[in-house]
C-alpha cells in the first residue's frame, strides 16, 4: 500500500494506493494519527485506488472522523470503486462519512 498525503493552504490531500488490511492497516494507521493532529482539519481522500479495506481500516476511518469532527473540520472520500463502497454502505459507515 502507497499513501500520498499532500498540505494546500488550509486542506489536507490524502491518495491511498493498495489494500488496507491486516498486513498495511498499521502504516494507514499512523498516517491518520498524523492527520488526527491538525487543528482545523479538512481532510479529502482520494480512493481511486483502494482497493479492498478491512474492518480495522474501518475502525481507523471512523477514529478519523470523529477526530476531524471534534476538531470542526471535515473529512471526505472520493473516487471510491464500486466493491469498497458497498463494505461502507453494508457497515453504515456512509451514513456517518462523506463519500462522493
Amino acid at each position: 500500500m502507497d499513501i500520498k498525503i499532500t498540505k494546500e493552504d488550509n486542506k489536507t490531500f490524502v491518495a491511498i494506493d493498495g489494500r488496507i488490511d491486516t498486513t498495511t492497516v498499521n502504516q494507514f494507521q499512523e498516517a491518520a494519527n498524523e492527520l488526527m493532529g491538525d487543528e482545523h482539519p479538512d481532510i479529502d481522500i482520494d480512493c481511486t485506488a483502494l482497493s479492498y479495506t478491512s474492518s480495522q481500516g474501518l475502525r481507523t476511518f471512523l477514529m478519523l472522523q470523529k477526530s476531524v469532527m471534534k476538531h470542526g473540520g471535515k473529512l471526505v472520500l472520493r473516487n471510491m470503486n464500486p466493491q469498497v463502497k458497498e463494505v461502507f454502505d453494508i457497515t453504515g459507515f456512509s451514513n456517518i462519512i462523506t463519500i462522493i
